[in-house]
């Protein structure tokens, strides 16, 4: 089985390398984020004929998050539902092979002087009381674009990064919290060496000279973390002028 994500930037603008790129790497489960379009005008007959089943949960212009699987998608659910503020459309979760899965788009933070800063890490703190909640012993794979690093290996250039968004010692620390019970990043259990990116900025030409940062992520609870045989980054989705800022994340579970 294999379960990716990718942040792709426009569904509709890049619908022909999404379709394209399911019918060459044939996942059986899919997480997208910044989908940027409203429910209505998500591209589902399309889907459909490649073969997928989808759960949508999207917004004009801005965030939006689906899953696409080759089997249904059942108990589909949006938002936290903790009666806190939802900012958008950034979660979404359903039951597929098996599996429970979870897809995110967390806030980006925007700088470490910004108001967007704090309510980053409130978000993931409170990403982690939300999976607190799931039922125990659940088989569960979290994915996403998580908008932070865990650490340096994640880094191109460390120094330049050093407390800037994305790298600084708080998200660092709330994302550790957020894999604290139980979750496994299977991608650096299959590349403990690290330097491999999933997101490269369009200015310059950071992707050619492969100056990125890991920031979209596979997570599993042990079970299914114990049946992942290989992670991997597809390069070549990212490029092309049209192709979105992120790379696909691949993890295969046998």
């Amino acid at each position: 089985m294999k379960i990716a994500t990718w942040n792709i930037n426009s569904v509709r603008m890049r619908q022909d390398r999404l379709i394209a790129w399911l019918g060459k790497a044939k996942p059986d489960v899919l997480c997208l984020q910044e989908t940027k379009v409203e429910d209505s005008l998500f591209p589902l007959e399309a889907i459909q004929a490649a073969g997928y089943h989808a759960a949508i949960f999207g917004q004009r212009a801005y965030n939006g998050v689906a899953i696409l699987s080759t089997a249904p998608l059942e108990d589909v659910t949006t938002t936290f539902a903790d009666g806190g503020e939802e900012d958008g459309a950034r979660l979404i979760a359903a039951t597929t092979h098996g599996v429970r899965i979870v897809d995110v788009y967390v806030p980006n933070g925007q700088d470490l002087t910004s108001d967007r800063y704090p309510y980053k890490l409130a978000w993931l703190g409170r990403l982690r009381a939300y999976l607190d909640r799931r039922p125990a012993g659940e088989p569960l794979a979290l994915c996403g674009d998580m908008n932070v690093t865990r650490d340096d290996l994640d880094v191109w250039a460390p120094d330049a990064w050093r407390d800037k968004i994305h790298c600084s010692a708080p998200e660092r620390a709330a994302f550790e919290h957020l894999m604290a019970d139980g979750l496994t990043d299977v991608f650096r259990v299959q590349n403990p060496e690290g330097k491999v990116y999933s997101w490269w900025d369009y200015r310059g030409v950071s992707f050619f000279k492969n100056q990125g940062l890991r920031i979209d992520f596979v997570f599993a609870t042990a079970t299914l973390a114990q049946r992942c045989t290989a992670a991997t980054v597809d390069r070549d989705a990212r490029k092309g002028q049209d192709a979105s800022d992120h790379a696909p994340v691949v993890a295969t579970f046998s």
